[in-house]
Order: C-alpha cells, then structure tokens, then sequence
C-alpha cells in the first residue's frame, strides 16, 4: 500500500513539474528549465538527505557506472515533458509519458534488465496497455 502511495505521490509531481517547467520554459528556454530544474531537485533531495540521513554512502564504489548515470536521464526527461507540453498539451503530454514508461518497464521486467527479477508479462497487462494506447488516440482526436 505504502508503494502505490508513493507512486501516486511521484506521478502527482511529475504532472506539477511538466506543466510548471512548461512555463518556466517559455521565458527562460527549455535547456535553461531543464538545468534549473536539476539544480533545485539536487538542493532539495540534500535538505530531505540531511533530515532523514538513511541510505550508505560508503557503498557507493559498489555501485555499477551504468547505474550513476541515471541522474543524467532526468535533463532528458525534463526537456521531453516541457517539449511536449508545450506542443501537445499536458494531458496528452502525460497520457504519453506514461504508456512510454510502460512500454519500457515491460521490457525491463521481462528481460531482467538492471538487476530487477524477471517477470513473465500477463495477456491482461498488453490488453491493459492496448487501453491506454487507444485512450490516448481518443485524447488526440479532436
């Protein structure tokens, strides 16, 4: 319960992020957004690290480079959410991001990439994302 609560909580700021970098982007430009926007989510991931102190540190040599590249990812993220909000729209916009993010994890959890368990993908889970795929071809039509 407590993991869907999170996921809810996280996909709520996605949506806050994209639609406020959108704007943001506008004045500043969707590079400038994206290097801000970094910025702001290190100082404030530090302030929460500094209060709650979990994790180790010192196992961070452990970790593999691929892995500590995944940060990076987010300058991609934010230039393709502003980008595609301000060209489409938030709702279709996020309708997107999410069955991309779909369509990844299914490969993901099927080939057990990045260390995660192998999963075998149900007929439910396609007929599922054959939904949300035909949902956002009716958010499309106009």
């Amino acid at each position: 319960m407590k993991g869907l609560l999170f996921a809810c909580l996280g996909g709520a700021f996605i949506t806050l992020q994209g639609a406020a970098n959108a704007r943001i982007s506008q004045d500043i430009g969707t590079w400038q957004t994206a290097a801000l926007t970094q910025l702001t989510g290190f100082v404030a991931a530090l302030l929460i690290l500094s209060l709650v102190r979990d994790g180790q540190w010192r196992k961070l040599p452990q970790a593999k480079p691929l892995y500590l590249t995944g940060g990076a990812f987010g300058a991609v993220i934010i230039f393709g959410n502003v980008t595609a909000i301000g060209q489409i729209g938030a709702t279709l916009a996020i309708s997107a991001l999410l069955i991309a993010q779909l369509l990844l994890t299914f490969l993901i959890d099927g080939n057990g990439w990045f260390g995660v368990a192998r999963l075998r993908m149900k007929p439910s889970q396609f007929v599922g994302i054959g939904i949300m795929i035909i949902g956002v071809v009716i958010l499309e039509l106009k």
